[in-house]
């Protein structure tokens, strides 16, 4: 008889939970460069979570006018911070937007 074993570790709750700790740390963690990207993407990334907030809230019923406006609203944040992020990161680089 053949016995299966996997190759990965076992998983349970441990101080060295995993074979590969200190490879997951030097790997896994994001860049001081992703982190800044990630903070100066934020206002676009919320922008996006109160659109679909906004689209939530019209899943259970009909949209009435105040539901109408707030995905409006929502919509035109998400394109404003898209355009403010363009004209950043292009601005960066020298293009123009």
């Amino acid at each position: 008889m053949d016995h299966i074993v996997t190759v990965q570790g076992t998983v349970t709750a441990s101080d060295d939970w995993t074979p590969f700790a200190d490879f997951a740390d030097s790997f896994m963690k994001p860049t001081d460069a992703e982190l800044d990207a990630i903070e100066q993407e934020m206002p676009l990334i919320l922008a996006e979570v109160d659109l679909l907030d906004a689209h939530i809230i019209t899943l259970d019923r009909t949209p009435n006018e105040l539901d109408t406006r707030r995905v409006r609203r929502a919509r035109n944040r998400v394109l404003i911070e898209r355009r403010t992020l363009a004209n950043h990161v292009s601005g960066a680089k020298g293009g123009v937007a």
